[in-house]
């Protein structure tokens, strides 16, 4: 049974950071695809970060180019975010997910990813 399992959120002033981390169980996704998303109340999930084929390619969104690192620890099959300046609109829940097949031109898109955690909140205050 494969599982992902978030860690790091919390409540953090503007300006901040904090580091998230997502460990997979389960299987291995060292050559597939491991992301970000987050979501808010009322609102559709959307995109934050990926990164493919061990570590070789990472893609942001726009919002959070500069300001956010996705990376990967393939000997531990975790996947981490720092997320540095952090602001009020980047309060979300923050979701892990993973693939094992999932391609480049549609690694931003929900459907790719066949498993997901169960979110960790974030909390940035003004």
């Amino acid at each position: 049974q494969v599982q992902l399992a978030e860690s790091g959120g919390g409540v953090v002033q503007a300006g901040g950071s904090l580091r998230l981390s997502c460990v997979a169980s389960g299987r291995s996704f060292v050559d597939g695809g491991m992301a970000w998303f987050r979501q808010a109340p009322g609102k559709e999930r959307e995109f934050v970060a990926a990164i493919h084929r061990r570590g070789r390619s990472t893609y942001y969104a726009t919002s959070v180019k500069g300001r956010f690192t996705i990376s990967r620890d393939n000997a531990k099959n975790t996947v981490y975010l720092q997320m540095n300046s952090l602001n009020p609109e980047d309060t979300d829940v923050y979701y892990c997910a993973a693939d094992g097949g999932v391609i480049t031109s549609q690694i931003a898109t929900i459907a790719s990813y066949d498993y997901w955690g169960q979110g960790t909140q974030v909390t940035v205050s003004s």
